[in-house]
């Protein structure tokens, strides 16, 4: 297979768009436990514990998906030097650690991503329990 330098060069603004939303997921998830603090000195969160917990699991997959993604951007550019020095063989290996890493990434933000939906149903079930108390 011919790889040249052109084709590592493709990935930069796929791996660049990758970055920008798990920063995004990451800023996210930081003003969810601003809030939480800020209700929780209130006393208005019912379900602390199961968010905290939530929360956690996803800060620590947010920083594996970032770091992945930016191995994956630094393995890709190791890649196209490789290739523009004309050590084919090393770029294509670089190249594969690359696409590895960045399937590692995506791996992860899938599972991130399932956290996320199960933070959202526990903030429905707040929802709901303080709305059944209204009911009373």
């Amino acid at each position: 297979m011919i790889l040249d330098i052109s084709t590592p060069a493709l990935l930069f603004p796929a791996i660049s768009l990758l970055l920008l939303a798990y920063t995004n997921r990451f800023l996210t998830t930081g003003q969810l436990i601003r809030g939480l603090t800020k209700n929780s000195n209130k006393g208005k969160i019912e379900q602390v514990t199961r968010q905290i917990i939530n929360l956690k699991n996803r800060i620590e997959l947010i920083k594996w998906m970032q770091l992945f993604g930016a191995a994956s951007l630094l393995l890709c550019t190791f890649s196209m030097f490789f290739l523009f020095f004309q050590y084919d063989y090393y770029g294509k290996v670089v190249f594969v650690l690359s696409l590895l890493a960045m399937c590692i990434s995506l791996i992860i933000t899938m599972i991130e991503i399932s956290i996320s939906s199960i933070a959202l149903n526990i903030e429905l079930e707040g929802i709901q329990n303080n709305c059944n108390k209204y009911k009373k």
